[in-house]
């Protein structure tokens, strides 16, 4: 295994350790950082971040169709007919 010397050793690639590992860079510190899986931490990666990102999109998502609700009278989505093919046991069917 080799060794490796530095002055900061961040342990930890989420949020708070990547940010001190490029301030510690900017100050001219050889830094080392850690992280056991990927980079951006829970938080990034599957937590509160993704997460309210799709909440903040539902709600301008309800708020746009609601607008349209109370100018058009309607709420919804529709779509142009269409035809559709259906596979069924092997076979195309109409």
């Amino acid at each position: 295994m080799q060794t490796k010397k530095c002055q900061v050793l961040v342990i930890g690639a989420g949020p708070g350790g990547y940010v001190a590992a490029i301030r510690a860079g900017q100050l001219g510190l050889k830094t080392i950082i850690v992280e056991g899986e990927k980079a951006g931490g829970t938080c990034l990666i599957r937590g509160c971040i993704p997460s309210k990102a799709l909440i903040h999109a539902a709600h301008r998502f309800h708020f746009t169709f609601a607008k349209h609700a109370e100018k058009d009278g309607h709420m919804g989505i529709s779509i142009p007919a269409c035809r559709i093919k259906y596979v069924k046991n092997g076979r195309l069917e109409r």
